[in-house]
């Protein structure tokens, strides 16, 4: 495509174009916060706080510390794989 064919797309393409940067950019905060391990681990002390504290229950508790342990392994297994 020409200089003139971008020139004429440009009112629909750079719309779509700045959509879909937005769109990475929040793929990879998402991306960043979900395999950091200091955010992981900071969740799980946090967790324990909350039953410590009486805010969830024991069945919530192990429900979550499951989803972030998993988590964990995962991130561990794909540093080390």
């Amino acid at each position: 495509m020409g200089i003139l064919g971008r020139i004429l797309t440009l009112p629909v393409r750079g719309p779509i174009e700045g959509v879909l940067w937005v769109a990475r950019r929040i793929e990879q905060e998402a991306n960043a916060e979900r395999w950091d391990q200091g955010k992981i681990t900071g969740a799980l002390s946090e967790l324990e706080l909350k039953l410590d504290l009486g805010e969830i229950d024991v069945d919530e508790y192990e429900v979550r510390e499951t989803s972030l342990l998993q988590r964990l392994k995962e991130l561990q297994e794909a540093e080390n794989g």
